[in-house]
């Protein structure tokens, strides 16, 4: 794993270009099961273990970043920015591939990616034909610049306990590493694995473990105070 950019939990990606705007429609709706598994996810406890990391280097990365945000301009600044991952992610979420989150009340995007799109079984290695959603990603986050992004893997429970977490570390890093690639500032990316630990769906079946399998990004705004 690669030690400059690791975190606590688990996050996600990108943001701005404060003038961003976007006609996008009404995101598409989850049903109960889809929204209640991507809900389920990540406590509050882990979501605040990351905030509050980031609030330790908060000076160097507010600098990083050329500023917080500010007052009623953070929830503005994630919305659109949401919107924009929406509208260009628009064939992947109508396929189930992957979804975009807009939390309630903490500001905070999570996009989550199903781990079969992105590797082969067993691989760290990203398949050819998951890098053009990630481009897509990558495009928005450096429109966003106001943002930090928490990669997160996770693995399903079939394999060691040791296993699973060194693979979902090495998943979470090349997601990472990738968006380094596409001129992401890395100040603004940290990544975590969480291996078998936080399923979101039954490992009984291979429905389950297909829906364990993912790579999560988490998005939080950079916040001047």
């Amino acid at each position: 794993m690669h030690k400059p950019y690791i975190v606590f939990p688990l996050l996600s990606a990108l943001l701005l270009s404060a003038c961003a705007t976007n006609d996008l429609g009404e995101p598409r709706d989850l049903n109960k099961t889809q929204t209640g598994a991507i809900i389920g996810t990540v406590s509050g406890a882990a979501l605040g273990a990351i905030i509050n990391h980031r609030n330790r280097g908060k000076g160097a990365l507010i600098g990083a970043v050329g500023g917080g945000l500010t007052g009623a301009g953070v929830g503005y600044y994630m919305d659109q920015q949401a919107k924009d991952l929406q509208k260009q992610l628009q064939p992947e979420i109508q396929r189930g591939d992957i979804s975009v989150e807009k939390r309630p009340g903490d500001n905070a995007l999570l996009v989550s990616m199903t781990s079969n799109t992105g590797f082969d079984t067993n691989s760290t290695v990203l398949k050819p034909g998951y890098l053009p959603t990630l481009n897509k990603i990558a495009h928005v986050l450096n429109q966003y610049g106001k943002t930090t992004v928490t990669v997160v893997g996770h693995t399903d429970s079939v394999g060691t306990h040791t296993y699973n977490q060194a693979l979902s570390e090495r998943r979470a890093q090349s997601v990472l590493d990738y968006f380094a690639s596409q001129n992401v500032n890395p100040l603004r990316l940290e990544s975590y694995g969480k291996g078998e630990t936080e399923p979101r769906a039954d490992n009984v079946t291979e429905a389950g473990r297909q829906l364990n399998r993912r790579v999560e990004l988490w998005i939080l705004p950079v916040v001047a105070n």
